[in-house]
């Protein structure tokens, strides 16, 4: 999921100085999962507004503002939508858009995404995945050297690990620490010793008009 945070509510407050009229856009998805885009925080953003004399022509929380399938059927054509001047949207970018590819106003993001992250617990996420294009973890037990080493070393650690931890930010554990004591657990220690990981590739797929296409 992607990880988002708020934006400080000054510089929202910025953004839509030029505009009265706001039409406010939340996610039921990763937003709403890391609290900063869901139906609470669209309703306390409203709130805010309104303390600022905005008029909130309405409010909606999508399920997935980045599907813009989505985007056409429930926001498009909202009367509340069409009478605003400007969206306010809780979504990280790609939400912000997917809306912009059918909505003609001006769109303001009140998120910022972080990273792609899994969930530990509520406000505890973890950047597992850097989205490299490349996914090795077959051959490393699960854990990707690429997002969890601080030097995203591909064949094994760089030596400066201590009693596990990485010598960049001891606060963390050394990946390739984590990646052998999975391998044996998993009685796949060969790996780390059998397996060569080749220079990764980092051409990306074709991107056309400005969009990444799969």
């Amino acid at each position: 999921m992607i990880i988002t945070t708020s934006k400080p509510f000054s510089e929202i407050l910025s953004n839509i100085k030029s505009y009265k009229r706001i039409f406010v856009v939340g996610c039921a998805a990763c937003a709403a999962k890391c609290q900063t885009g869901g139906e609470e925080q669209v309703k306390n953003m409203i709130e805010e507004l309104k303390k600022e004399n905005k008029e909130v022509t309405g409010f909606i929380v999508l399920d997935t503002p980045c599907d813009m399938r989505i985007v056409k059927k429930d926001l498009a054509k909202l009367p509340e939508v069409k009478r605003s001047e400007a969206l306010l949207v809780l979504a990280c970018g790609g939400g912000v858009q997917a809306i912009e590819k059918i909505v003609d106003k001006p769109l303001l993001p009140a998120l910022d995404p972080v990273f792609v992250g899994s969930i530990e617990r509520i406000g505890v996420y973890n950047e597992f995945c850097s989205i490299c294009g490349q996914c090795i973890i077959d051959s490393t037990g699960g854990i990707c050297p690429v997002a969890r080493c601080a030097k995203s070393l591909m064949n094994g650690p760089c030596g400066g690990a201590v009693n596990g931890k990485c010598e960049v930010d001891p606060e963390l554990d050394c990946a390739w620490v984590l990646i052998y004591n999975k391998l044996n657990k998993i009685n796949k220690k060969e790996n780390i010793f059998k397996v060569f990981m080749e220079p990764r590739k980092h051409s990306k797929p074709k991107k056309l008009d400005n969009s990444r296409k799969l």
